[in-house]
């Protein structure tokens, strides 16, 4: 069985049910929302509602003002670097997974990329190591999103497993390269939304986290239970990561900015008003959709600065990101959601690296301008 070459960044995103899953939909239903929507060019969204994204090619640039810089230099970071999407493409990702030697590892939510596919194909061809962990299921379903990729590296004897059902979802975006690097991820990887995300990973090299991401990456492949360790003290796993994130919202004292994709979790809106009531500047931008319009009301009448781009627009916020008084910032795949936080396995990393820091800082700044004030 052979794949044609996927081309990067050549296609239009052709938004589908990213979160179908996160509304709790069985699959039978989102899958025939889906398929009739895609033909429509249609996007499915979180609470099962439909919004026109139509197949134009947009410029994000020119939406949001932000332009292509190099990766952050690792001086500075402590192990770590950063990539940001859709400004710097997949040639790093695509890197690491091509010249592994002796292992890769990935723990995915979505995958469907041919070329990462055919990478992974050939790392397992040259005699790496080659462990595919995919979200075995939506809410007791079955994910149709994962079912090519999964042919495909099965055919040409790359070992996947589906992962347990003790998660509500495995939502954790990760990849693991020879023991030495490991990529945490908000993007999933799926080639059609590339071109569109707001996304990012961070790049740590720092031995205590490989070491604990692969630990977690053992047991989850052999369905064991584990209580993964934090690494050198920066890694944030869910289940349970409500507890920290509330912790980091709350130690803020002068600025809070943030960017994620989904907002409905009562104690986090709750976390973020009581520290605009402290007069911290508060900060949140996301993409419109109607299931976070109530959330958006309180937040924006306990001062907090809410801004977000439409369903249709070039730019679709699906990162997730908190930035604390300009020095300290998490990255990672957790939604403001209970499910997110209580119940998926997720995996994210906070870090007080400059370079990050920074970096997160301009991006943050450059969609908080392309985004409109909610309610305008």
């Amino acid at each position: 069985m052979t794949q044609a070459p996927g081309p990067r960044l050549a296609r239009a995103k052709l938004p589908v049910a990213r979160a179908c899953a996160c509304a709790g939909v069985l699959l039978a239903v989102c899958a025939l929302a889906v398929s009739a929507a895609a033909a429509r060019g249609v996007s499915i969204r979180h609470d099962g509602s439909s919004v026109s994204r139509g197949r134009a090619r947009h410029d994000v640039r020119a939406l949001t003002g932000v332009t292509a810089v190099g990766r952050a230099s690792s001086a500075g970071g402590g192990g770590l670097s950063l990539i940001v999407e859709p400004d710097q493409g997949l040639s790093e990702i695509d890197r690491e997974i091509a010249t592994a030697e002796r292992s890769v590892e990935v723990t995915m939510y979505e995958l469907d990329d041919t070329t990462v596919e055919q990478e992974l194909v050939a790392d397992k061809r040259r005699g790496v190591r080659v462990r595919v962990l995919l979200n075995g299921g939506y809410y007791g379903g079955g994910s149709s999103v994962n079912d090519g990729a999964t042919r495909y590296l099965r055919a040409n004897g790359v070992s996947v497993r589906t992962s347990s059902a003790s998660f509500a979802l495995t939502h954790q975006k990760t990849i693991t390269i020879d023991d030495r690097t490991s990529l945490v991820m908000t993007l999933n990887l799926t080639s059609r939304y590339y071109a569109t995300s707001r996304d990012f990973a961070v790049v740590d090299t720092q031995t205590a986290d490989v070491a604990a991401i692969e630990q977690a990456f053992d047991a989850d492949w052999s369905h064991t239970s584990i209580s993964p360790s934090a690494g050198s003290g920066d890694l944030v796993w869910s289940p349970g990561a409500e507890s920290e994130q509330i912790a980091l919202i709350d130690s803020a004292r002068s600025t809070l900015d943030v960017e994620n994709e989904e907002m409905a979790d009562s104690a986090i809106t709750s976390a973020l008003c009581n520290v605009a009531r402290r007069r911290v500047q508060v900060r949140v931008v996301m993409t419109d959709e109607d299931s976070w319009r109530e959330a958006f009301d309180t937040l924006a009448a306990c001062g907090v600065g809410v801004r977000t781009y439409a369903a249709d627009a070039p730019l679709y916020i699906h990162a997730k990101e908190i930035l604390v008084d300009g020095r300290e910032a998490f990255v990672g795949s957790q939604n403001f959601s209970w499910t997110s936080l209580q119940d998926n396995r997720e995996l994210g990393i906070v870090t007080f690296a400059r370079v990050i820091v920074s970096r997160l800082g301009q991006t943050f700044a450059s969609d908080f301008r392309g985004a409109s004030p909610f309610g305008a």
